[in-house]
């Protein structure tokens, strides 16, 4: 049996990663910062835990909770969005909230989860397209946009640490979640379906990249 750890599993895409991979018979091991999660998570038939990414505290337990796993695939799936641009200064608060949950989080895991993984496993982290610098148009989430970036960045310079797997930063596209908005033009389940078929058929050649829902390479 595959198993799969989803950090960030209790809603939108990470809930919809933890039920696909569920319904496809693989050992999900997910992680929700409270109980309402962990019973959505339970009620799948996951193996839940509680982890908040944005305290170190909870994260520096994390590597207690995955002692002895062996992982075929990770995902880092939390975050948090800041809609105001460039005309408007982030406060201290959003950005600590947003850079401590979008970057320090998947900082802190990486180094704990990655030994788990076996040989040529990937490890993907949920980044945007709105991080890419070179299809930068408009300030809008403005402070958002910096975080992903900010993590596409430490994704790419860790690769090289772990050579035998594949590190990627990964867009699940413009989606009707909370944070992406009804008038988005992917549904939950079709843009995980796509991140699900483009992780399956993943190469080593792609360590290190950063990749649209459908496999397609974005630019930094």
């Amino acid at each position: 049996m595959n198993t799969i750890l989803i950090l960030g599993a209790s809603r939108g895409i990470g809930l919809e990663f933890a039920r696909q991979y569920s319904a496809e018979g693989w050992r999900v091991l997910a992680t929700a910062r409270d109980e309402a999660g962990l019973e959505r998570l339970q009620a799948l038939g996951c193996e839940a835990f509680q982890l908040d990414v944005a305290d170190p505290a909870s994260v520096s337990r994390l590597s207690w909770t995955l002692d002895g796993e062996v992982l075929d695939l990770a995902l880092y799936v939390a975050g948090v969005m800041a809609r105001p641009g460039a005309l408007t200064p982030p406060t201290q608060p959003d950005f600590d909230r947003v850079m401590r949950t979008n970057l320090l989080g998947a900082m802190q895991v990486l180094p704990q989860v990655a030994p788990q993984l076996l040989p040529q496993a990937a490890m993907a982290f949920i980044s945007s397209q709105m991080a890419s610098i070179a299809d930068c148009a408009s300030s809008y989430g403005w402070l958002y946009r910096a975080s992903k970036a900010a993590l596409n960045m430490a994704v790419h310079a860790a690769q090289p640490d772990y050579p035998q797997n594949i590190l990627l930063a990964l867009s699940p596209g413009w989606v009707q979640t909370d944070m992406g908005g009804e008038q988005a033009p992917l549904t939950v389940q079709a843009s995980v379906t796509n991140m699900r078929r483009t992780l399956a058929q993943l190469e080593l050649s792609q360590q290190g990249a950063f990749i649209n829902h459908d496999g397609a390479t974005i630019p930094w």
